[in-house]
């Protein structure tokens, strides 16, 4: 009576959890960074749709578009950052062999990382949803159950491509970092954040209808324009998500288990 479900011990998870929370909340300097990179882009967005709407009656129309398009494309960001991030700082301080010699199980310290992601979107948004509420008068959270359903698919597939970045930098060490970063704005230019697909090339058309952001930001376009939820989109959205959550786990798992047969675990680090 272990607790384990599946072969999963919650405990083991929590545990971890427990320590990214620790080393997030003991360092003012990194809450600060989460709030300060979503504020200053949610401020210059503010301020040029406020100065857009008194040009065009569109942008008048929909001047929350772009600001929710923002605030979501950023949570997008953070939670595959906030994974990402999870990780390095395991490898930044050579933990990886030290963890990985304890009973917890790669798995478990996927879960936790990904719960870890979450966590630190939400540190940097929420205040940041206040702020262009105090600002501009614009809340997010008039949305209600859509935010919510926008807001987790977005999260699954945060989850799919950070814990897959993952992988690769286990796999490959630190000189892959770089996709950490860079990963999530290869995709952004068909995500469909502030303009709909139909604007992009048909060959690009369907790149951007194979990935679950373009059907969430164009879910979110039509509730904000037209005042209809597009329970079509969401639901593709969230099988693609699925998806691709399953084929992270599996690319994670996957070099994780390159790792270790080529002892790489230990020499991880800076």
């Amino acid at each position: 009576m272990n607790g384990e479900l599946l072969g999963i011990n919650p405990y083991r998870i929590l545990a971890m959890l427990r320590r990214h929370w620790y080393v997030l909340s003991g360092s003012w300097t990194r809450v600060v960074e989460l709030i300060y990179w979503p504020a200053v882009q949610m401020i210059m967005w503010g301020f040029l749709t406020q100065f857009l709407a008194g040009k065009t009656s569109f942008v008048a129309q929909a001047f929350g578009v772009f600001l929710a398009g923002m605030m979501l494309w950023d949570s997008l960001f953070r939670v595959q950052l906030g994974v990402a991030i999870s990780f390095l700082e395991e490898m930044w301080a050579r933990n990886l062999g030290n963890l990985f010699v304890s009973p917890l199980r790669p798995s478990e310290f996927a879960l936790s990382v990904l719960l870890m992601g979450v966590l630190r979107a939400l540190v940097g948004m929420i205040p940041v949803s206040l702020m262009a509420w105090w600002f501009f008068g614009f809340s997010l959270y008039e949305m209600g159950f859509a935010l919510a359903a926008f807001f987790a698919s977005l999260m699954m597939f945060g989850w799919a491509l950070g814990i897959a970045v993952c992988g690769l930098i286990m796999r490959h060490g630190l000189g892959a970092e770089s996709a950490a970063w860079g990963a999530m704005f290869l995709i952004l230019p068909v995500a469909a954040v502030y303009y709909p697909v139909a604007v992009l090339p048909d060959w690009l058309q369907v790149i951007a209808w194979s990935l679950p952001p373009a059907y969430v930001f164009e879910g979110m376009r039509a509730l904000l324009i037209d005042g209809v939820l597009r329970t079509d989109l969401l639901l593709g959205a969230f099988a693609l998500n699925a998806l691709y959550l399953a084929l992270g786990f599996a690319a994670f798992m996957g070099w994780f288990e390159a790792s270790r047969q080529r002892g790489l675990l230990l020499g991880q680090g800076e």
